[in-house]
């Protein structure tokens, strides 16, 4: 979690929230409609979980890194909201939310930004998927957010768009780009290079593993951790999903 640690401090400037959430909230609210309770797993710095807060939802947020957890809090104070944010990873989430012996009773479970392909260890993903179920009711809904990883393997798309952002004099640029390891993994690296006004740019690399997960992979480990009735999309805008074109896949499914 090194990388999140100290990309926590600049993520808020890497992501545009205003574009982001104005797209992404349509389809989630559809989504989760009549499903008040919500953990989103993987919540970075807690922008998705204050957004539904603020639309009625009792939202609740995990991440392993105790930089963006620590980054999650201080949002939710500066815009005076009481959302319950732990430091908890894959596999820790039900006994983060309901410890001993208790259930945590969530009616839905979010895991976006292409955060689950993080679980590269033996067994890893099939841990990640039963924690989920287990923080859901029966009937809940996972909503799963990852890049196309059919499409980008596929076609080793290596790069990402670029992101930038300026305050001030200070001007931040993020390169995003993958390199494909001979055992199957994606090393994942961000770039970010800053400056103030006209001084040398600085520049630091963080890097993290991940697995690409493919559809067939979901279409397989969900139903073994307890999921059915799935369905696919290509975006958070709910567009179809397109193996070749769509840029990320998204999927819902329901604990059984």
């Amino acid at each position: 979690m090194q990388m999140y640690d100290q990309f926590s401090l600049d993520y808020d400037r890497f992501v545009n929230w205003n574009n982001r959430l104005s797209y992404e909230l349509p389809f989630l609210e559809r989504a989760l409609a009549g499903r008040p309770r919500v953990l989103d797993a993987a919540c970075g710095t807690g922008m998705h979980a204050l957004a539904l807060a603020q639309r009625s939802f009792i939202a609740s947020g995990a991440d392993l890194s105790s930089g963006m957890i620590e980054r999650a809090r201080a949002n939710a104070a500066k815009a005076g909201l009481a959302v319950d944010f732990h430091a908890a990873g894959f596999g820790e989430l039900a006994s983060s939310f309901a410890p001993g012996s208790g259930k945590p009773e969530f009616d839905a479970v979010l895991c976006l930004g292409n955060s689950l392909p993080h679980a590269v260890g033996p067994g890893a993903l099939e841990a990640a998927l039963i924690d989920f179920a287990n923080c859901l009711k029966p009937g809940g809904l996972l909503l799963l957010q990852n890049r196309n990883f059919d499409a980008v393997t596929a076609g080793q798309q290596r790069w990402m768009e670029p992101q930038s952002h300026r305050e001030g004099e200070r001007e931040w640029l993020f390169f995003r780009f993958y390199d494909f390891l001979a055992s199957g993994l994606i090393q994942f690296n961000v770039a970010t290079l800053t400056r103030d006004g006209d001084q040398p740019w600085r520049q630091q690399i963080t890097t993290s593993l991940l697995r690409p997960l493919t559809r067939a992979d979901l279409a397989a480990a969900l139903p073994a951790a307890g999921f059915e009735h799935i369905e696919w999309f290509g975006g958070l805008g709910g567009e179809p999903f397109d193996t070749a074109a769509s840029g990320n896949l998204v999927v819902l499914a329901r604990k059984a």
